[in-house]
């Protein structure tokens, strides 16, 4: 394994208090009591496999294959989204028929190659290792729930995990907040006191809608063409990443919004260690003394 590279500087924190105090209106800015994540960009790198299924659905129809930067842009709304997008435009007289037909072939490709080349981002398995102690964390993805466990499981992640929800789980997915609330009543904790942390636009909006805190990874790659994390994390005014804002998450074919304030993270995450300090967390799981590294800064 090679070293971990050096500690970045502190966790870059955003979003003003509530106008209520340090813990907001409604209660989303004060210590979370559970972790949600988001999984494809946040937890694992699974593009290359995913644009491999994707390739092999269109080269059964004669299409040409496509780059896995263009893939990675169509991703995080769910497979039906995903294979509607990685098609040209449907001719006429086509129906839901050539649809599933070609999202059941996605699912069965994908299948096969889930776990060829996908992986955990580096410090990901140590941040969970390090979280699950002091929290209860779960996964909410819009990937079916049965791949994302099984992706888990492949990876050695499930162990920290108590619950897995998927695009399949409810009737709706992300960013419709049901899953969230479906999580705060598996894990006994108000949704408001759940922190979600996410890779895109549609994590944002998913925290925002249940009234929790929300925090954005940047040590994912880009989705090019896509709800890129740069949409986000410049709504919120962030130094690290140019350009983007809400117009820029329009234009990128997200969701138009009526407020800023709906996209500002909490957190802006450079490294997953970031997380357990911004937390109070050290690396061995325990809370830090006052005034120590690790302990938690409050938002600005």
């Amino acid at each position: 394994m090679p070293p971990e590279p050096p500690s970045p500087p502190p966790v870059d924190q955003a979003g003003p208090a509530g106008p209520a105090g340090p813990d907001g209106p409604d209660g989303r800015n004060a210590a979370p009591r559970g972790i949600v994540f988001d999984l494809d960009g946040t937890l694992i790198d699974s593009r290359r496999d995913i644009a491999t299924a994707v390739n092999r659905m269109r080269a059964e129809r004669g299409l040409a294959p496509l780059s896995v930067e263009a893939v990675s842009g169509m991703v995080g709304e769910g497979a039906r989204v995903l294979v509607r997008r990685a098609l040209p435009p449907w001719p006429p007289g086509a129906g839901q028929d050539d649809l599933k037909d070609a999202l059941a072939s996605y699912l069965a490709h994908y299948a096969d190659v889930c776990l060829a080349t996908t992986r955990a981002y580096p410090g990901v398995a140590a941040m969970l290792a390090t979280l699950a102690p002091s929290f209860p964390l779960a996964v909410l993805s819009n990937k079916g729930e049965a791949l994302s466990r099984h992706i888990l499981h492949g990876l050695g992640l499930d162990r920290y995990l108590r619950e897995v929800i998927g695009g399949d789980t409810l009737p709706t997915r992300k960013p419709n907040p049901g899953g969230l609330f479906l999580l705060a009543d598996r894990m006994a904790i108000p949704a408001p006191r759940l922190l979600l942390v996410g890779d895109t636009w549609i994590d944002a909006r998913t925290a925002q809608a249940a009234g929790c805190a929300f925090a954005l990874t940047l040590w994912g790659e880009p989705r090019a063409g896509g709800p890129a994390i740069a949409a986000v994390a410049a709504a919120a005014g962030s130094p690290r990443v140019a350009g983007g804002g809400l117009a820029a998450r329009q234009e990128a074919g997200g969701e138009a919004a009526t407020d800023a304030e709906d996209a500002i993270p909490r957190w802006r995450l450079a490294h997953p260690r970031d997380l357990p300090a911004a937390l109070g967390l050290t690396e061995d799981g325990e809370l830090a003394e006052p005034g120590q590294p690790g302990q938690p800064g409050q938002p600005d």
